[in-house]
């Protein structure tokens, strides 16, 4: 069998794809993965904290984020399909008036937002909302 010039394209395209597509994380679980390192596997649950953020952001580049929950020591938030899915975290000392936090973060595609709010009694607490981008931020 001899092959041409083609067939070794042919053949290594599809190589390339199979191993692309096999070396690409999940996401999702890469997420759920973060979550699970910051509250050390506590329980977290719904509730006690704001996530406000555009449902349809029109330009990926800048998406403007605000996250609030009264009690908290901490905020981080989370882009689900971003290639590095930490974004930002808050840390708040005694003297602040309000635990509140706004930013703008660059998103790739459509995807959730996540908060995770650490409470001043331990435990932790997660809002999430889906942001639908029509034109990506990081490289899309």
């Amino acid at each position: 069998m001899t092959l041409t010039r083609r067939d070794v394209l042919v053949l290594g395209s599809g190589a390339f794809v199979s191993a692309s597509i096999m070396a690409m994380p999940a996401f999702a679980s890469v997420v759920d993965d973060k979550i699970k390192e910051l509250t050390g596997g506590a329980s977290v649950t719904e509730g006690d904290l704001d996530l406000s953020a555009p449902e349809i952001a029109e330009n990926g580049n800048t998406v403007p984020v605000e996250v609030s929950a009264e009690g908290a020591t901490s905020i981080t938030i989370f882009a689900a399909g971003n290639p590095t899915p930490d974004v930002a975290t808050f840390h708040f000392g005694p003297l602040n008036p309000s635990q509140t936090a706004a930013t703008r973060i660059r998103l790739a595609k459509t995807q959730d937002v996540v908060a995770i709010a650490k409470m001043k009694d331990g435990s932790f607490r997660r809002a999430s909302a889906i942001v639908k981008v029509t034109i990506g931020g990081c490289g899309g």
